[in-house]
């Protein structure tokens, strides 16, 4: 009777241990999260942001690039591209501060252009002129939105006008 008695303590004795390790491994942890937000960059604009009034953006070309063989998808990007830069950007397209174009990067003329960019396959890129130099992005959130034309539109507008603001956000 006293062993049994002994055991029942000692296995309460050991469910006690194992609470208070589990409480003090989450008060732990939970310390650890909250000093290492503390730590945190607490600037709200990320690291590539530009302030918007410090640029004069001076061009911004627009390029698919894609080669010789394209897929649908491929096509659709380039075509929702073009009628995007065409239809809500023409003045800028006819004074110059904008440039489109298809580019096939398989073709050996344009090799100079694709190696500028860095291009490795099909993609749309921005690259941007302003008082700086010359700044490309390669922007891959355009294929997700391919299933919803109004969708492509209203976000690659949406980039378009943000560059043109000298917001690089």
């Amino acid at each position: 009777m006293v062993k049994i008695l002994q055991s029942h303590e000692s296995n309460e004795s050991i469910v006690q241990r194992k609470w208070f390790i589990t409480i003090l491994v989450l008060i732990i942890s939970f310390s650890a999260l909250i000093i290492s937000g503390c730590m945190e960059n607490t600037d709200p604009k990320p690291a590539s942001y530009t302030d918007v009034n410090s640029l004069s953006i001076q061009k911004i070309e627009i390029i698919h690039f894609h080669a010789t063989q394209q897929c649908s998808s491929c096509i659709i990007l380039g075509q929702y591209a073009e009628e995007t830069v065409n239809t809500y950007f023409s003045k800028e397209l006819e004074s110059g501060k904008i440039t489109f174009n298809h580019i096939n990067y398989d073709l050996p003329q344009n090799n100079e252009l694709t190696v500028k960019y860095g291009v490795t396959g099909s993609s749309l890129w921005l690259g941007v002129y302003d008082e700086n130099g010359f700044h490309k992005e390669e922007n891959i959130n355009v294929w997700y939105k391919l299933s919803n034309k109004q969708d492509f539109i209203s976000y690659l507008k949406g980039l378009i006008e943000n560059r043109l603001s000298g917001d690089f956000s």
